[in-house]
């Protein structure tokens, strides 16, 4: 069974049909209050490396090797085998990212990772 996995910028409104939120930047994002995040969980690990973000710089020009290096620092990674194990559990889970890019961003990557793309 595919899992049913969203992607929702953090700076939008909690919803209810969201499901299990999770964030999965590696830094808190600029601007929001822990309270109104409504998170299950915020996953610091899953997000890429410090080295690997800072490389990329959101440059839609080296999205495609991003994509790449990103998915080579997940095989194996214990964050998304727990990543996993949840959507595995839950009916519908968002993975909530900061990026300003709905095209550009780490959590499509991650999205397409978990659903087996």
């Amino acid at each position: 069974m595919t899992p049913d996995i969203a992607l929702k910028r953090i700076y939008e409104a909690p919803a209810a049909d969201d499901g299990y939120r999770v964030l999965v930047d590696r830094l808190w994002p600029r601007g929001v209050r822990r309270d109104d995040a409504a998170l299950d969980a915020w996953m610091k690990d899953v997000a890429p490396s410090k080295d690997l973000r800072t490389w990329w710089d959101h440059d839609p020009d080296r999205f495609a090797e991003f994509a790449e290096r990103y998915r080579e620092e997940l095989d194996g990674s214990t964050a998304l085998a727990v990543l996993r194990a949840v959507s595995a559990t839950k009916p519908h889970v968002t993975l909530l990212y900061a990026a300003h890019d709905p095209q550009v961003n780490h959590a499509l990557v991650l999205r397409d990772v978990l659903i087996g793309s």
